[in-house]
């Protein structure tokens, strides 16, 4: 079985190159899914007692099964919030997993966790964290959030005795992302969802405070912002809410899963003043650091707490945390104990292209956000809902109803044209559907956005 094939490296070479070529390109299409019974009849049974060997395997992968994948990075890819890796980060991700390193304690994998650590001391100054603090990759957002908010959890469990036997409770915006809620159930948690119709202040989380009982504030242990809404790019009162959580001797969660790459940008860093305040944020590379799947980060400003929380006990790990095993082990800040070194890539596209081009590209995003919105008013057929917000942009197609949304969606992506999906956003005391943008890749161009919003009539 580990046989070197010659030919499976020439392959993989060759899908690779094709994949680099095709990387921003508007002329490629944008790839759609398949039913599992389509391709099940294109492929046949390709997990077998005798093997239906490499090459076959491979072919049926570039032919069909490859195809059924929808482009993240491309140009006219943008729902949800979209990737655009650097060539050089997808180059690395390949000579991350050939080299088969396991990233969990610097025992096994001092080379590249010390290549992810100077990813991260990047990271980290962007975000005027206090001297000390630190952080590590995880596979994402949800993760991360998972992580900091068990982190804070057991923080507030070793105060006191009653803590422990209580059920925390945490506060967060209606518009603060899923995994805040999923990960409240999985930590056992109860969450108090503070309506708002655009960002969350200071002002009302110190009202909703004030409107807990005796028990419900005893029970309140975090609040969680967002630095850049998922859905329009809203950045809380970050600063308001520092204040208050300071006041309250709260733990203070941001997740800027999205919208931390914006950190980066001269032109909305005053955005997130008052992220500097936080006791744990969540930034995710493979969003806007141009990182491939998967790279997400958690960020503390006191790591030993998180390592008190997340650290595992074991004979068998002992070993790790000897003397003679000096070293930054990733394992111990977040609930992953074994992992690969997701950051490697980051770090290597940072080394390559050196942080003014991050800087460049994600002013890119924010200004294709800002030409959109400026082309929507132009246009006879569609308006704007808000202005736009990072990179984000909310629109109507006047008229429409839910299903005209869901079908032009639909239609545009069976084409492989364009993968631009509905939303909701609360219009008065309704929610409505509407259309959204999320400009990722600065490859993106106002001809791509116009023929999208064409589309549409």
């Amino acid at each position: 079985m580990h046989k070197i094939d010659l030919d499976l490296i020439e392959m993989t070479l060759d899908v690779m190159k094709h994949t680099i070529d095709r990387i921003s390109k508007s002329d490629d299409k944008i790839g759609r899914p398949q039913k599992a019974e389509t391709l099940k009849a294109l492929v046949g049974e390709t997990v077998t007692r005798e093997g239906i060997g490499g090459e076959t395997a491979f072919n049926l992968w570039k032919k069909h099964l490859m195809h059924a994948n929808v482009k993240s990075d491309h140009p006219r890819h943008l729902a949800f919030v979209p990737a655009a890796p650097t060539r050089a980060a997808i180059m690395f991700d390949l000579v991350t997993s050939v080299s088969s390193i396991h990233g969990s304690y610097w025992m096994e994998g001092a080379g590249g966790i010390f290549c992810e650590n100077e990813a991260m001391k990047w990271i980290v100054s962007l975000t005027g964290l206090p001297e000390g603090a630190f952080g590590v990759f995880t596979s994402g957002g949800t993760a991360a959030n998972l992580s900091a908010i068990v982190a804070a959890r057991e923080y507030w469990r070793s105060l006191n005795d009653k803590n422990k036997v209580e059920k925390g409770l945490i506060i967060t915006s209606s518009g603060a992302h899923s995994s805040i809620k999923a990960m409240a159930k999985i930590v056992d948690v109860d969450v108090l969802l503070l309506e708002t119709e655009d960002k969350l202040t200071g002002e009302d989380l110190k009202h909703a405070i004030l409107g807990l009982t005796a028990h419900e504030r005893q029970r309140l242990f975090a609040v969680v912002a967002t630095g850049g809404t998922t859905n329009a790019g809203i950045i809380d009162d970050l600063e308001g809410i520092a204040t208050i959580c300071e006041a309250e001797k709260l733990w203070y969660h941001v997740d800027a899963a999205y919208g931390g790459g914006a950190l980066v940008a001269d032109s909305v860093r005053h955005l997130f003043n008052g992220i500097e305040k936080a006791d744990s944020i969540t930034i995710d590379p493979h969003k806007w650091m141009f990182a491939p799947y998967d790279c997400g980060a958690v960020l503390y400003k006191e790591p030993e707490l998180a390592k008190k929380a997340h650290s595992q006990q074991g004979s068998y790990l002992d070993i790790f945390k000897d003397e003679g095993a000096h070293g930054f082990n990733p394992s111990d800040y977040q609930v992953q104990l074994t992992r690969r070194v997701r950051g490697l890539p980051l770090w290597f596209s940072l080394a390559t292209h050196g942080t003014d081009r991050y800087k460049e590209a994600v002013e890119k995003g924010l200004e294709l956000a800002v030409i959109t919105g400026k082309l929507i008013e132009s246009l006879d057929h569609v308006e704007l809902v808000r202005a736009p917000s990072l990179s984000c942009v909310l629109y109507r197609r006047k008229g429409w109803t839910p299903n005209e949304y869901r079908d032009w969606t639909f239609t545009n992506h069976e084409k492989g044209f364009a993968l631009v999906t509905p939303t909701k956003w609360k219009n008065g005391d309704a929610f409505e559907t509407v259309s959204r943008f999320c400009f990722i890749n600065p490859d993106t161009k106002e001809n791509d956005i116009l023929a999208i919003l064409e589309s549409m009539r």
